[in-house]
């Protein structure tokens, strides 16, 4: 488990995609691997402020494109602070969201034209893109369902939802067709997964996917 690993986690709102990339890390952990667990927006102290900013339900909404260039901003330093050096020192990098979710959330539900965000990410991730992205599947109704109940779990009841999670349901069944579609287009790099499922099964797929295409070499 020595190779330096860029592994990415996507999905709607609710879709479990969190508690996989946690599940994984503890996993390579076990096994001896040096694992940075991050996050987008967020993942250095500046791009975490620009996630507070971003997410503040009070802000909202903003246009797609003001939210695309917020959300490069924090990916540039984040990748500069965080995801490049560790990779550069051999660790493994996982985090939950990357750079799908912008062309997800601000392109092909939020109406911005796919050239725009291409742009973006030629400029700010370059080579830096993921070995391998697991895109986690649930319907829109159940990602909301269990979004709500997080925060109840979490003693956040008292908090309104984020700017995402009070968007309509067809924004949100826009999202889960929009992942649907990356991972089409490209499987080499993206598994889709049934996250509808109990978590210890997810993380077993997603465990068997590692094996198979990241330790062992075979696709």
């Amino acid at each position: 488990m020595a190779t330096a690993r860029f592994i990415t986690f996507e999905g709607g709102e609710g879709s479990g995609k969190s508690t996989q990339a946690q599940l994984l890390a503890e996993r390579l952990r076990a096994g001896g691997a040096d694992v940075v667990l991050t996050r987008e927006p967020g993942g250095s102290p500046f791009a975490e402020q620009v996630r507070a900013l971003i997410l503040d339900p009070a802000t909202a909404p903003h246009p797609a494109l003001a939210e695309a260039l917020l959300f490069y901003a924090a990916r540039c330093d984040h990748i500069a602070a965080t995801i490049r050096p560790a990779l550069a020192a051999g660790r493994w990098v996982i985090c939950d969201r990357f750079s799908d979710s912008t062309r997800v959330y601000q392109g092909l539900a939020g109406g911005l034209p796919e050239a725009t965000l291409a742009i973006l990410e030629g400029l700010v991730v370059g080579a830096t893109a993921p070995s391998l992205t697991f895109i986690l599947d649930v319907p829109a109704e159940t990602g909301l369902a269990r979004a709500a109940r997080r925060r109840q779990g979490a003693s956040l009841a008292h908090l309104p939802p984020d700017a995402y999670e009070k968007r309509d349901l067809a924004f949100h069944e826009r999202l889960r067709a929009g992942y649907a579609a990356i991972a089409r287009a490209d499987p080499g790099r993206c598994v889709l997964l049934d996250g509808t499922r109990e978590a210890g099964a997810v993380a077993a797929e997603v465990w068997s996917h590692i094996e198979r295409r990241l330790l062992t070499g075979k696709a």
